[in-house]
């Protein structure tokens, strides 16, 4: 992580040098799945949005600044502070309701992506005055993020982390592999609504706290209800108890769990000057250039 942060901070700083490009910054907000060993209806887990609980869908906020580095080409940096959640009370497998499992995780996500537009259209209502326009996008990049997986037991959210739940100590920094698409709109030259949809592929299975297999029995009473909720479930279902017990299957470790947002922004543009206008052009505090500058008009 160190060293992705590193690389960024010499992306950053060697593109403000020279900015001869378009800049903008901005805000996100939308909303989150998950896809992971919690969720899904009465078959085993399936891929992307089909093991999704609508009923789940919780929040994500975030900022951004963007580098128009070519003409199709655009760089940009976003933080993301993103919920999921998920209860296997909602599921209808049978081997997942009787796990009797849920947590909620707060991710602290930090992307990079190379944006390339595909389609654009930089005078929107043909006025020849290029002030309004629209581009659309798809995307992908390099990030990581950071993941500490609660559950609720006797009333209170418990750091599941602490505990090793399958024997195993997992990571809290991950990295991820976000991808996409997404459009916008540029109003007055300066002002951008858009539209995103986000995926992050993780190297993770523990989003949820859940991936392999129960530990052995703990030895302790509070480590067997945190690790075993199906003693909260009534007596009759006998069922729960014989399919979940120290030792056996308790998630798929076969595939990665990961996360999605659909979000909307709002961006604000800075226009720099190239290299040739700081040339012909430049001036300082004291001595102003008297030559008039021509106006051109620009695409954006």
């Amino acid at each position: 992580m160190k060293k992705f942060t590193l690389f960024v901070i010499i992306i950053i700083s060697s593109v403000t040098m020279n900015a001869q490009w378009l800049w903008d910054y901005g805000i996100n907000i939308g909303a989150t799945n998950y896809l992971g060993d919690i969720g899904g209806k009465e078959k085993t887990r399936r891929d992307f949005i089909a093991d999704m609980k609508l009923s789940k869908t919780r929040w994500n906020v975030g900022g951004f600044v963007r580098y128009k580095w070519r003409p199709k080409i655009s760089l940009r940096l976003a933080f993301d502070y993103i919920r999921v959640e998920g209860d296997d009370k909602l599921s209808s497998n049978p081997g997942r309701n009787y796990r009797n499992f849920n947590f909620k995780n707060d991710l602290f996500d930090l992307g990079l992506t190379g944006h390339w537009f595909f389609y654009e259209d930089n005078d929107l209502g043909n006025t020849y005055r290029y002030r309004n326009g629209f581009r659309a996008y798809i995307f992908g990049g390099v990030g990581g993020f950071y993941t500490n997986p609660k559950s609720k037991y006797q009333g209170e959210w418990v750091k599941m982390k602490d505990y090793d739940s399958e024997g195993y100590n997992y990571k809290s920094i991950v990295l991820n592999i976000p991808y996409g698409f997404g459009f916008y709109f540029t109003f007055d030259k300066k002002h951008r609504l858009g539209f995103e949809a986000n995926v992050r592929k993780t190297f993770t299975d523990y989003i949820d706290d859940i991936s392999g297999n129960y530990p052995e029995d703990p030895g302790n009473d509070y480590e067997r209800g945190l690790f075993l909720r199906t003693t909260e479930l009534p007596a009759e279902d006998i069922g729960a108890y014989r399919s979940h017990t120290w030792g056996m299957k308790r998630g798929d470790k076969t595939h990665k769990d990961s996360y999605m947002n659909f979000s909307l922004s709002y961006s604000y543009v800075i226009r720099g000057k190239s290299s040739f206008y700081r040339t012909r052009y430049k001036g300082n505090f004291f001595t102003k250039n008297k030559r008039k500058v021509r106006k051109i008009r620009a695409k954006f």
